[in-house]
């Protein structure tokens, strides 16, 4: 395997430990509190989904090799 599917796998799975902590987050008694009075979930959520999504994305761009060259 090559360094950059490594890091692509590696990228993959914080994003997914990052969406996962997201979810757990939302459910959380200030995150309840924060969608029922403003309907939107705390930052701190919202930033784990974002990286998390972010992370995972360039995982599974970089773990598929999708922009390598073709000489």
């Amino acid at each position: 395997m090559s360094g950059t599917r490594v890091l692509g796998v590696v990228l993959l799975v914080v994003g997914s430990v990052l969406i996962i902590a997201g979810v757990m987050a939302s459910r959380s008694l200030a995150d309840s509190l924060s969608s029922a009075f403003l309907g939107r979930f705390t930052q701190h959520t919202t930033w784990y989904f974002v990286f998390g999504i972010a992370s995972a994305a360039v995982g599974l761009v970089l773990t598929l090799g999708v922009f390598r060259s073709r000489r």
